[in-house]
């Protein structure tokens, strides 16, 4: 039997469910872009089989270890490495055994369908994962990657992905980024300027972060002048490797446009460690701006993703580092905190900047109306919490009244599980879907345009918002 129902999501009265299943098929084989997302690009560039389904399922995955950790489970007991090196479950069967005895937590979150897509559409199976049965899946997945056509480049081939962005610090070397482009193969895989670590006075070793940051760019980067230019120089290498964007995870939307010798001086307390908790959001807030100028020089996608609070549990913290699955989304203002900026390039016709959310109360009362006013901005897909169907419908629901579709940048899959990509997609164009066969329906949309937004939401609002 299948895992997956083929009308799944699909409105469930029959005339519209037949007008979306036909949008969805008009668009179900397009191909992939996924311009923003944390896969690793060393899988691509080593070629090497995937080690085990523990790790291409659990270990990896935020959505999975923060479930079975909410009821119970340790991040060591899933495999997650610590950051002292201590002692952590070695054996990925074990590991699968405590997901597949957690498997239930899943019931009715996207988590669960990007799985049973995953399970199904890609290693072929047909029964739910249970307890039980948890060996059997397990081998059964594990014969799968040890064969070539389970290989990255195979799978990522066979998933339709025409290209498929990593995200890496300002001071990574690309060494894997150069070595996929010295292959021979022909798969698009680009990466994307991230400079929190060099942006962020609160960052850990931010001053030692800026020695380096001068020492690879040869540029004296404890001047104001000197710092900037360090930053258009590593945006250079990293378009050199194919990147057309660069991501902002700072703590608020706030941005700043002050005079330069204000924020030379403000950079020099930085330097120094001596900002306040404000003067160090101020700085943050100027470097946006500063970003949002370098993007109109050299033609790069500013993407903001604000309102998380980041590495929330101290103790995940200190006992695993960064980036365990426990950011938590918080209030964001964009109306007054993005001014100073959209002050100063907001009108720029040149200009891409796109704004994600965590606070879905920011869609209809900030967010709309600022992307249908400022020829610079477009709205990021829902994503983290909200990458699901009725994530997907708040949203449309929310923003298309004001802002319309075109103001918006179509999806993005954010994964750091490369198997979720074609799930969370398959997902995102059936919500789609659903949402334009219930506009046709009740006379908002003529089924002529419907079609031609299915394909628009899919294909080319992202490939025409990250320039690829």
């Amino acid at each position: 039997m299948a895992l997956t129902d083929p009308d799944r999501l699909f409105p469930p009265e029959p005339r519209l469910r037949d007008l979306a299943r036909a949008l969805y098929l008009s668009v179900a084989d397009l191909p992939i872009l996924s311009p923003h997302g944390h896969c690793d690009p060393r899988w691509f560039a080593e070629n090497a089989r995937f080690p085990n389904p523990a790790e291409l399922f659990v270990v990896p995955d935020h959505y999975v270890f923060r479930m079975l950790v909410s009821q119970g489970a340790t991040l060591p007991e899933l495999g997650v490495s610590r950051s002292d090196g201590g002692p952590v479950e070695a054996d990925p069967r074990a590991i699968w055994r405590r997901f597949a005895a957690g498997i239930h937590l899943f019931r009715g979150t996207p988590s669960a369908m990007w799985l049973d897509h995953s399970f199904e559409h890609v290693f072929g199976l047909t029964d739910p994962l249970t307890p039980a049965n948890a060996d059997v899946v397990y081998d059964r997945i594990e014969d799968c990657l040890a064969r070539p056509e389970f290989r990255p480049r195979a799978l990522f081939e066979r998933f339709g992905i025409e290209a498929l962005a990593t995200t890496e610090g300002a001071l990574d070397d690309l060494r894997w980024h150069k070595m996929i482009a010295e292959s021979g193969w022909h798969g698009r895989v680009i990466t994307t300027y991230r400079p929190d670590a060099v942006v962020d006075p609160e960052f850990e070793g931010f001053a030692d972060n800026i020695a380096r940051l001068g020492e690879t760019t040869g540029e004296n980067a404890h001047t104001w002048p000197g710092y900037l230019n360090a930053h258009r120089a590593r945006r250079a290498f990293f378009r050199a490797h194919g990147a057309t964007a660069t991501d902002h995870g700072h703590p608020t939307a706030r941005t700043e446009n002050l005079e330069q010798a204000d924020a030379a001086a403000l950079f020099d307390k930085a330097l120094r460690g001596t900002c306040t908790a404000e003067e160090a959001e101020a700085f943050r807030g100027q470097m946006l701006t500063e970003m949002a100028r370098m993007s109109l020089e050299d033609g790069m996608t500013l993407q903001i993703h604000p309102g998380s609070w980041r590495n929330h549990s101290r103790t995940v913290l200190e006992a695993h580092g960064r980036d365990m699955g426990f950011d938590i989304p918080r209030r964001t203002d964009f109306v007054g905190n993005l001014k100073p900026l959209l002050d100063a390039v907001g009108m720029e016709r040149e200009l891409t900047v796109i704004l994600f959310t965590l606070d879905e109360t920011t869609y209809g009362r900030e967010l709309a109306p600022l992307a249908g006013a400022y020829p610079a901005l477009r709205l990021g897909p829902p994503w983290w919490f909200f990458d699901s169907y009725e994530g997907i419908r708040r949203y449309r629901e929310l923003t298309t009244e004001t802002c319309g579709f075109y103001n918006t940048a179509g999806f993005n899959d954010d994964t750091r599980a490369f198997c979720s990509i074609p799930a969370r997609h398959d997902v995102a164009r059936r919500s789609d879907c659903a949402y334009l066969a219930t506009l046709v329906g009740t006379g908002r949309l003529r089924e002529a345009e419907a079609f031609e937004v299915a394909h628009d939401l899919t294909h080319r609002l992202a490939k025409e918002a990250y320039r690829l």
